[in-house]
């Protein structure tokens, strides 16, 4: 979906397709037609916007074989879709039935990261409209904060030069700008957008910038205004922002409230789960760790790791932080210019939900997708944004 700012730029909005299993070439064709297609009719739009998500196998597919990276974009137009940005965070795996730590492998200190983003940069090159020349990937913000010594963490560095130096040459080839996204996740080396800061400006390099997921920015009680106007002043870019909403749990003392999360603590997905005391920031890896009795100080409220659908907030006692987001996107695009041009939502925990959430079958998930996109559609055009054809 495109949308006129009022400065006369096109904003983008995608939904990312990793809420659908799929490591192959052939299962990313089969989610085109099963899912992403019947979202865009349920929109009644003739073009709808894809945040991919593309596994090793299938990137290393296209990457290497021409014939087939023209076969995707066919079948991209085919069925009215357009990629614009993609997904690079997880590497393979992710429709595991369970994921956790490792999501976060192979981290910028390993050369296979490395080489899966330039072939994912190759491949948006060749997948991007023919009238759009700029292109997103959000990524693995360094590694998890246990994997990466200073040793592993000046390897990454080196290695997101290196990329940059890629992408400037891919552009000279192929006339279109692709630029990388480090995305702040609570556990990370880089947690925060303040954390993406000192190692942003120390490899300097206009391609390398910020995704802002704002469930990620709520679960660790970042405050939008200073997160957004500290990257500013740093002069580090939002290449793009996730839509995405966390679990919060406003008095998590309450056994109610207890009961509530435990219903969201599941065995695919990590739910990092923090809390804000006087003396700072606190959490635990996972949802559960923080319901094992005292692990985690119950005297302010809770946000939990765990996206949960935009337009559904989980039923009381629990909620969601979407006012998070709508504040976070009124800085993004709600000004004189936006600050990106690429908003992807992100709910890829639709199957994680507890049981009697979960959409039951294709018909259902797609009604889903389908309402999350047409609040953010919503929301845009509340700020001011024109929808286009």
């Amino acid at each position: 979906m495109r949308f006129r700012h009022p400065d006369g730029s096109t904003v983008h909005l995608a939904y990312c397709t990793n809420v659908h299993p799929a490591e192959t070439l052939d299962g990313v064709l089969a989610q085109l037609r099963d899912h992403c297609e019947p979202v865009r009719r349920r929109l009644g739009r003739d073009r709808l916007g894809i945040g991919l998500w593309l596994a090793k196998d299938a990137a290393h597919a296209l990457v290497t074989d021409p014939t087939a990276l023209r076969g995707l974009r066919r079948a991209l137009d085919r069925r009215g879709l357009e990629v614009v940005t993609l997904n690079g965070f997880p590497y393979e795996g992710f429709g595991a039935e369970e994921v956790k730590y490792r999501v976060y492998t192979p981290d910028w200190a390993d050369p296979e990261r490395l080489e899966h983003t330039t072939s994912l940069a190759r491949v948006l090159a060749g997948l991007l409209p023919d009238d759009v020349t700029d292109g997103s990937i959000s990524t693995l913000p360094l590694a998890w904060r246990t994997a990466c010594d200073e040793q592993r963490a000046e390897t990454a560095r080196t290695a997101l030069r290196t990329l940059a130096e890629r992408l400037d040459a891919l552009q000279e080839l192929t006339g279109r700008s692709i630029r990388i996204a480090l995305e702040p996740e609570p556990g990370c080396v880089v947690e925060t957008t303040r954390d993406a800061i000192a190692p942003l400006t120390a490899i300097a390099h206009d391609r390398v910038g910020v995704c802002v997921d704002t469930c990620h920015l709520a679960t660790s009680f970042e405050d939008p205004h200073t997160a957004l106007d500290d990257l500013t002043r740093a002069g580090v870019p939002v290449v793009k922002s996730q839509l995405s909403a966390a679990l919060h749990a406003e008095r998590p003392h309450l056994p109610e409230v207890r009961e509530a999360l435990a219903a969201f603590a599941e065995p695919r997905f990590l739910h990092q789960t923090r809390t804000s005391t006087p003396a700072g920031l606190r959490g635990t890896d996972d949802l559960d760790e923080a319901l094992a009795g005292d692990a985690l100080p119950d005297a302010a409220p809770w946000r939990s790791h765990f996206h949960v659908p935009l337009h559904a907030a989980p039923a009381a006692p629990l909620t969601s932080t979407l006012p998070v987001l709508k504040t976070v996107l009124t800085r993004l695009v709600g000004g004189p210019h936006p600050l990106t041009r690429h908003l992807e939502v992100e709910t890829y925990t639709w199957q994680a939900l507890p049981p009697e959430l979960r959409p039951r079958g294709r018909t259902q998930l797609a009604d889903g997708i389908a309402a999350e996109l047409a609040l953010a559609r919503d929301l845009l055009t509340d700020l001011g944004l024109k929808e286009l054809p």
